[in-house]
């Protein structure tokens, strides 16, 4: 990149906690839903009790999701749930995903091929 050159590529919107491929699938699991157990969250997107502990440990401090605990006699049931502030970043996330694949290729005349 040329010094000063202003930087224009949409990547740049793209929000880096979610851009994450776990935690953008937990953000894509949840969207639908108004919340979801813990144990449903981890078997949707296919990763150890651990690995979605510390993702959604980076969510809930950006503050995208909430996580809540529920007791119910004996048996503790977490439930995720997302934040008004994380869906709307879910949907800018997307949006910006969708403009980039959208956006034609730019360059020199001569650069792009189309074979």
């Amino acid at each position: 990149m040329l010094a000063g050159a202003r930087m224009s590529h949409l990547r740049h919107e793209l929000d880096s906690v979610i851009h994450s491929p776990v935690r953008f699938s937990i953000m894509a699991a949840l969207s639908p839903l108004e919340r979801a157990g813990f144990r449903m969250l981890r078997d949707t997107v296919e990763v150890s009790d651990s690995a979605l502990s510390q993702h959604l440990t980076t969510l809930e401090k950006a503050g995208y999701v909430e996580v809540r605990k529920e007791q119910k006699g004996r048996r503790t049931t977490t439930w995720v749930s997302l934040t008004r502030q994380g869906r709307e970043a879910f949907g800018h996330h997307l949006r910006t995903l969708n403009r980039i694949a959208e956006q034609p290729a730019t360059g020199a005349p001569g650069d792009v091929a189309n074979t």
